[in-house]
């Protein structure tokens, strides 16, 4: 063989070498990554060619599946479908068609769908059997009186969102967003599903129906960031209870400037007691609270009741923030729920919720079991502690305070009798350049029964653009909603 002809046999067994490498490579190396890769057809097909297991509140099913409609266009035989699909949409998410999924029908889509790895056994023996494949089911924490007290709660209000959680587990009981969308509106994978979901998108709907605002929406807290500033002062021991008359002037300078804090109207501040601080929702005393512990012990203080890291329900919730690197005047600010502290309304569930449970928080989740398509449980949540915020001393202490805002202060209209004591404090924030838009009201609480265990801790908060100025506060708008949801889960326990 001549050299020019060598050359030619040996590139051509290099190419044959290269493919040989590359098909290998195709076929072991990345076959699990490309057999489960979103741009694969295939893999949405399959997903869709049996119907979901379903997510169950209380022993129901919230969710479905339907045949499509596909005339001959459409390769997946299976849409999702929801029951009271708005007022459950913040917590099953959407699974779609043309659109994906997200929250609880992402995160546990391999268990809806039946592929998760734990259920290769029964599908390999339903596969012997000639049994058709199915999905398992999400079974949730969700109380359905309560999240119906609270999405028909927040109807009429504008926007706002409602978390009511269980303090002795951290069991999600509701978890309302207003306003909301229908998932069922775009499962499928039609012209029309395309239509519905551009339609919720906010460039065309400013209200931005489709944001989770109990989870990913933070918000000025106002005055129900107190708690927080008078737990800082229990824990550091700058005042040892709730009796002690504080050292705070009215009015009172913020350090570092001429300005002096503002109370809202004749209010007897001046060296009020904590508890007839909180009652009243002094500015001045809790703003001299922050600024005298300081950036450091508040934030610390902050940080046990869960701000500043992202929450997972298992649905993430966005992180809450206390800032660092603030001055005096800034941290006093901060310290009553103003300048830059925002929280999401899970965020403030869980502090009223670690009041509550005398101090101990819990770590927050919505799902409470993993079911295979014959009900048997592969996976159980177990209640997890995520810290503790107070001690059982100062945590009854606070409790005091907070039932004593409802019982004689500005969370009046929260009361319930029968035997329930609720503790709660409320909230009006401002927000915008020069505080211009209309305040947010704020309400968090938790309620008692009579043998003392506290079942239900709850935060509202309500962006009513309708209302008149005047009008919106804490007390005034949210704490009639934490009412009706308390309520709700104190009389589904009877």
């Amino acid at each position: 063989m001549n050299k020019p002809l060598r050359r030619i046999a040996i590139f051509c067994g290099l190419l044959v070498l290269t493919l040989l490498i590359r098909d290998n490579w195709l076929q072991y190396a990345k076959a699990d990554s490309l057999k489960n890769d979103e741009l694969n057809r295939r893999v949405t097909i399959a997903r869709y060619s049996v119907p979901r297991g379903d997510i169950i509140v209380g022993g129901s099913p919230i969710t479905g599946s339907v045949e499509t409609k596909s005339n001959g266009l459409n390769d997946l035989k299976y849409k999702r479908t929801y029951k009271n699909g708005p007022m459950w949409a913040p917590v099953t998410g959407y699974a779609s068609q043309a659109f994906g999924a997200t929250q609880l029908e992402n995160i546990d889509d391999g268990i809806l769908t039946g592929n998760d790895d734990r259920l290769f056994f029964r599908n390999t023996l339903d596969m012997i059997t000639g049994k058709p494949k199915q999905g398992g089911n999400v079974v949730t924490t969700l109380n359905a009186a309560a999240q119906k007290a609270a999405y028909e709660g927040l109807e009429g209000h504008g926007k706002g969102a409602v978390v009511a959680l269980e303090p002795s587990t951290g069991k999600i009981l509701a978890l309302a967003s207003y306003p909301s969308y229908d998932p069922s509106s775009f499962a499928g994978a039609s012209n029309k599903d395309g239509e519905a979901r551009n339609k919720l998108l906010k460039e065309n709907d400013p209200s931005d129906p489709t944001l989770n605002r109990a989870l990913r929406e933070t918000y000025p807290p106002g005055s129900t960031f107190k708690v927080v500033t008078a737990a800082a002062a229990l824990e550091n021991g700058l005042y040892a209870n709730a009796e002690e008359h504080t050292d705070s002037p009215d009015p009172w300078i913020m350090p570092g400037t001429t300005t002096p804090l503002p109370n809202e109207g004749n209010i007897p501040c001046k060296n009020a007691s904590m508890r007839e601080a909180l009652r009243w929702s002094c500015n001045t005393v809790f703003g001299k609270i922050g600024a005298t512990l300081g950036n450091d012990k508040m934030r610390a203080e902050a940080e046990k009741f869960g701000f500043n890291s992202e929450q997972f329900t298992p649905v993430r919730s966005n992180a809450s923030v206390f800032s660092k690197g603030m001055d005096a005047s800034q941290v006093a600010q901060s310290s009553i729920g103003q300048f830059n502290t925002a929280a999401t309304p899970l965020q403030m569930a869980m502090v009223a919720s670690a009041v509550a449970n005398d101090g101990k928080l819990m770590k927050p989740y919505m799902v409470d079991k993993l079911q295979s398509p014959n009900l048997d449980t592969l996976e159980q949540t177990q209640p997890e502690e995520m810290s503790r915020p107070l001690s059982s001393k100062n945590a009854q202490i606070l409790q005091s305070m907070m039932e004593t805002v409802v019982k004689d202060g500005t969370g009046k209209s929260a009361q319930m009798g029968d035997g329930i004591t609720v503790g709660g404090k409320t909230g009006t924030a401002q927000h915008g350049v020069n505080n211009a838009g209309k305040p947010y009201a704020w309400f968090i609480s938790y309620a008692k029964t009579s043998d003392g265990s506290a079942p239900v801790a709850v935060a509202v908060v309500v962006e009513d653009e309708n209302a008149n100025r005047d009008d919106i506060s804490g007390g005034g708008l949210a704490a009639p909603i934490a009412k009706n949801v308390m309520k709700a889960v104190i009389n589904s326990k009877k």
